[in-house]
């Protein structure tokens, strides 16, 4: 037998370029003095813009960076320079190996070690850590302090058949290839027989109304209730408000104004904007220079040398952004109350906990009655790619919205060209002709409008959504009776699927049961048999089929353990204010993403838990004597279960005064209070329990008893602040909960 191996070649990185302007010489009053006069008002967008981005060359022109592609963030030119001397005297000691050069490259040798560290500690005593608001900027600003064995995954490099593309070129032009065919290599349902003929039809807007009006999302939708739609003008102060509003730290195309110019020159880009977007308004068209878009191919999971394993981020202009905005902030106040309020993504005040802890609570309450209980975990190919603007249009339609309004949002859709960027390098461009831009501000909403009427096909089946992730769950008096029923739904879902040109992945599907040790069940999808699994991700929640959520604690600490050593090894740089503000917001953060979900867990993972919080503590008071009470006094904080009881109490604060998400009132139900007094009121309903595992250690019922043991001073607060401030405070003794009881030798926990 013979084996192929082929054979594979990874050149060294080479220096990246970076893109920059020089703002040495550069006058914010002679900006806007030669923009100004260059200006006149016959000038449309396009010409606008052009003269703005001449005028900016010359004020601040663009220039090219050469840095290494393992450059540390604290290196400069007399680092540089003592690395190339201790090099070249390196490199002599080894030809001539005399006892003066040994002692010359040594004493060299030590002189870079001292400027090392040097650098290094000048560069985090002046980085300003209130200024780390994710795990990327975390890592960027860690990353100096390891070695190079560290920094992975620095470049991408894909393969293609027998070839390697390590090129910058080649890999834009091989994603921009995969992504703009992705959709046909689908090969998507078609519903020829529910369309109508509409060749004779020149109007695209009636043409897609027509064409799409046998749909039965359609009419589905045409038997709501709803208003009438079209935009509003938008005035000068609200332009200017938003152009204020603007993140100078988010990413913009190289093309773009400098959003800190705009920024400084709000009341000139303000007139102009408000001049320009209410134009577009009244005349019914969205500005194709903003219908260009830079992709950027974020990896997801899997083999990074794939690009199935890729997603597509569209770099839009910062200016499109505010365009965007507006139409947005009228857009999602129509659909407030049209949407489903089990439809949890992309929408204000509702997270993935919400989603999913409405979920595992009638988990909990359906097999402490003694009931058999599962979820089908679904997967979508390309959703957002799939959505077909002519079907969004005859929707937009359906719910209520003008002609002038659907013909702003055909032209915003229409017309769009995308290119992918890679470092410097950039593909040819491509036409986009179906889909929403990942990264636009008005792509998840329309995403989200897109699939509402998918609830209203799935009456009666309860469903945990979270944008194109949908799990539907099911309770029943058996495992027999929960895959059968699972299964129906899912088809019922997938027929939606093929209704509306997306594509349901069964053999990504898993099945997930409540715990039943001779369950041998399995569900039909299609043509594949689901096997039923003990654990699964679901949106980045590792549940497992007795809710113990003891793999998804294990890799949040583990996660912390990995900050928590990067902490340690430039806490010697650092000062006590910024080891504390890392050891807050990085180490006590893993344990911040849906705390509500896995708050009732084991006390072996409680003990992991505060070992962990423990070693933060004395890394950063660089105390290794004091006990943990000791040091959470210090701290003069509390431990990361009385820190979720905190955040139990805010959420039921919320729900109390009905300012949280509508399922929440799922989970803590309020009791209406008769017109008498009682006693001791309860404001909320404690459902009933059969057992300590999902009856006693659910929220449902835990929660209304902490909620009582909270001061009315506190309950009775006028505003969400001043809770949130107030809660910080409170700890209590008499929490019934198992992790809070005391033990006591030979009699155990009381």
């Amino acid at each position: 037998m013979t084996v192929t191996v082929m054979k594979t070649y990874f050149p060294k990185q080479v220096p990246k370029i970076t893109n920059y302007r020089s703002y040495k010489n550069f006058s914010n009053e002679n900006f806007r003095d030669k923009v100004i006069k260059s200006l006149s008002p016959s000038d449309n967008l396009n010409c606008i813009l052009e003269k703005i981005g001449h005028v900016l060359d010359v004020n601040a022109p663009k220039k090219k960076r050469y840095i290494r592609a393992n450059q540390a963030p604290f290196m400069n030119k007399a680092l540089n320079r003592a690395i190339m001397d201790r090099s070249r005297l390196r490199n002599k000691f080894l030809k001539n190996k005399t006892f003066e050069n040994k002692k010359n490259y040594n004493k060299q040798r030590n002189l870079c070690v001292s400027l090392f560290r040097k650098e290094k500690r000048a560069y985090f005593n002046k980085f300003n850590t209130e200024s780390i608001t994710n795990n990327k900027i975390f890592w960027k600003a860690i990353k100096p302090a390891f070695s190079e064995k560290g920094i992975k995954h620095t470049k991408i490099t894909l393969i293609e058949g027998n070839e390697i593309l390590s090129s910058d070129q080649k890999i834009a032009e091989g994603f921009n290839s995969f992504f703009s065919s992705v959709i046909s290599d689908l090969n998507l349902h078609q519903n020829n027989d529910i369309l109508l003929d509409t060749k004779e039809i020149e109007d695209p807007i009636l043409k897609a109304i027509n064409k799409f009006s046998k749909h039965p999302s359609i009419l589905k939708i045409n038997n709501l209730k709803k208003g009438c739609f079209s935009f509003e003008i938008v005035s000068i102060e609200a332009i200017e408000s938003e152009i204020f509003n603007l993140n100078i730290s988010k990413s913009c195309q190289d093309t773009d104004i400098p959003t800190k110019i705009i920024k400084e020159n709000a009341d000139m880009f303000g007139n102009i904007l408000f001049h320009n977007f209410n134009g577009c308004l009244i005349d019914s068209t969205f500005p194709d220079i903003f219908k260009l878009a830079d992709i950027v191919p974020i990896f997801k999971k899997g083999d990074r040398t794939l690009k199935e394993n890729y997603r597509p981020i569209s770099i839009l202009s910062n200016l499109s952004k505010i365009y965007e905005k507006f139409l947005y902030n009228q857009i999602s106040c129509f659909f407030e109350n049209i949407l489903s309020k089990y439809q949890c993504g992309f929408r204000k005040g509702i997270s993935v906990q919400h989603c999913l802890l409405l979920m595992t609570e009638r988990w909990k309450k359906n097999v402490d009655a003694g009931n058999a209980f599962g979820a089908m975990l679904t997967d979508l190919s390309k959703a957002f790619d799939c959505v077909v603007h002519d079907l969004l249009i005859a929707k937009l339609h359906a719910y209520g919205f003008d002609k002038s309004s659907l013909k702003l949002i055909h032209s915003y859709l229409t017309n769009r060209k995308q290119r992918v960027k890679i470092n410097s390098s950039y593909s040819s461009w491509s036409r986009v002709l179906s889909g929403v831009p990942q990264g636009s501000i008005l792509g998840p909403l329309f995403f989200n409008i897109y699939i509402c009427d998918m609830f209203l096909h799935l009456d009666g089946i309860d469903i945990a959504a979270y944008a194109d992730d949908n799990t539907p769950y099911i309770n029943g008096a058996c495992c027999e009776a929960v895959t059968n029923n699972l299964a129906k739904s899912v088809n019922i879902m997938n027929d939606w699927f093929n209704a509306n040109y997306m594509k349901l992945n069964s053999d990504k599907c898993h099945l997930i049961l409540s715990n039943k040790s001779d369950c041998t069940c399995v569900a039909k999808i299609g043509n594949d048999e689901i096997l039923p699994s003990t654990n699964e991700k679901l949106l980045g929640v590792y549940i497992d089929n007795k809710l113990t959520f003891e793999t998804h604690i294990k890799k949040m600490c583990s996660k912390a353990r990995v900050k928590l050593n990067a902490l340690s090894r430039i806490s010697h740089y650092l000062d006590f204010h910024k080891k504390r503000l890392l050891m807050k917001a990085f180490i006590q953060s893993q344990f911040n993403y849906c705390p509500l979900l896995w708050m009732l867990h084991s006390r072996k993972q409680e003990h992991s838990i505060n070992k962990i919080h423990e070693r933060a503590l004395r890394i950063t008071y660089s105390d290794i004597n004091s006990s943990f009470e000791d040091l959470l006094k210090k701290d003069k904080s509390v431990t990361i279960h009385q820190k979720n009881l905190q955040y139990l109490a805010t959420e039921m604060y919320k729900v109390k005064n009905k300012i949280s998400p509508q399922i929440m009132e799922d989970v803590f139900e309020i009791r209406e209070l008769p017109s008498y007094n009682l006693r001791n009121p309860s404001e909320f309903i404690r459902r009933a329990k059969n057992s300590v595992k999902y009856g006693e250690k659910s929220l449902s019922f835990l929660a209304p008893i902490i909620w009582d043991l909270i001061p009315c001073s506190l309950k009775n607060l006028d505003s969400l602040d001043s809770f949130k401030r107030a809660i910080k405070s409170w700890t209590t003794d008499d929490c019934p909960c198992h992790l809070c009881r005391v033990y006591l030798d030979q009699v155990g926990y009381i």
